[in-house]
């Protein structure tokens, strides 16, 4: 695709749950593909993020995998790689709604605003014009690295989530795995079947939820995201706000001692990790499982950042009042795939109402 000064009503950047959704209720409301609207994927096929989960993730332990609009997501196998089931679906999806999606497409940045117009430009110079953006780029891209005393002298491995392959890589290696989410937990319990000698360290006790997921605690925590990212603030991260779900398959890591936290790192050395109760151990290799922040780098020339950090989200938690006609989704409370289906309904929806008075407006001009 070449660059076009043509200016489309609507780009979407980002082909994950949020982006599709999107593009769905664009099409919903009348606009047409790749003549008033696109998206806009930086990945070479469908899938989002989800297509570069490890094999070992299998649908089964995957959470928070929800339907998109207009077509179920069925039951899929179970043991399946949630990447491969997840790839699938939403490729499949894509063609059943004859969605515009373009593909490669890495946003190196975007300029302009609402009175201007957007103008989002492609690492390799490649340029699309539009009157509002809704940005759904998710948070895989920019994995979250901590930083400890002495952990630029560890000479073993270390390596994060976003770049986790199999468990089988780390076979004889005693693994300190970091970090207090689910990813975390399944990890220690997939090195441990191997015969994996694994150690856990979290900052806090290890959140554990006996309470049912239900509508009530969803709505619950929505709210308390979207009472940070309304007030400028980052979003916390997803543990902090659900917990972790107490299945069987946890409890049954919990009795047997390898979902047990050693505690928060003190300080790390050539190849041993000091926790905060004073203890030392031996390690080969530290895998941390620390979480996301949200891809935004793209976004950097608005100046959307508040002084705490965060970006002050409008009460629709799609719009950014500091950028008329850009919206986020798949950012804050609507980072899981239920969220995120949401939000991109809410965007579409807001970005044709911002279009819609703005012809209003300038069929009244001309009529004077």
């Amino acid at each position: 695709m070449r660059s076009t000064s043509r200016q489309m009503r609507t780009v979407v950047i980002g082909a994950g749950q949020a982006g599709l959704s999107a593009a769905h209720h664009l099409r919903r409301r009348g606009l047409v593909p790749f003549e008033d609207f696109m998206v806009l994927d930086a990945n070479d096929g469908p899938g989002g993020a989800w297509r570069h989960r490890w094999d070992s993730l299998t649908f089964d332990r995957a959470h928070g995998l929800h339907s998109l609009p207009g077509m179920d997501l069925a039951t899929p196998d179970p043991r399946e790689p949630a990447s491969a089931v997840v790839a699938r679906y939403y490729g499949a999806y894509e063609l059943a709604f004859a969605l515009p999606v373009v593909r490669p497409f890495k946003v190196r940045n975007v300029t302009g605003s609402l009175e201007d117009g957007f103008t989002i430009t492609a690492t390799d110079g490649r340029a699309i014009r539009a009157a509002t953006v809704i940005n759904a780029t998710g948070t895989w891209d920019k994995p979250y690295w901590p930083y400890y005393p002495g952990q630029r002298g560890f000479t073993g491995r270390q390596l994060h989530t976003h770049d986790f392959v199999a468990p089988e890589e780390l076979l004889g290696q005693r693994v300190l795995v970091v970090g207090g989410g689910t990813s975390a937990a399944q990890f220690l319990l997939q090195l441990s079947t191997l015969g994996i000698d694994t150690l856990w360290s979290t900052r806090r006790a290890p959140q554990w939820r006996e309470a049912p997921q239900n509508k009530a605690w969803g709505i619950e925590v929505e709210n308390n995201v979207n009472a940070r990212t309304r007030s400028g603030l980052p979003p916390l991260s997803v543990v902090s706000v659900t917990g972790l779900p107490l299945t069987d398959f946890y409890q049954a890591g919990i009795d047997s001692g390898v979902l047990v936290s050693r505690g928060a790192i003190n300080s790390l050395s050539a190849r041993s990790v000091t926790f905060s109760d004073g203890s030392t151990e031996e390690i080969d290799v530290i895998l941390w499982a620390t979480g996301f922040r949200a891809s935004l780098d793209h976004l950097a020339p608005l100046g959307l950042r508040e002084p705490g950090g965060g970006i002050l989200m409008g009460e629709d938690s799609v719009s950014v009042p500091k950028v008329p006609g850009l919206f986020l989704v798949g950012y804050g409370a609507s980072a899981s795939t239920i969220g995120a289906t949401r939000a991109g309904r809410a965007a579409a929806v807001a970005a044709g109402r911002l279009q819609e008075a703005a012809a209003a407006d300038t069929a009244t001009a001309d009529s004077r």
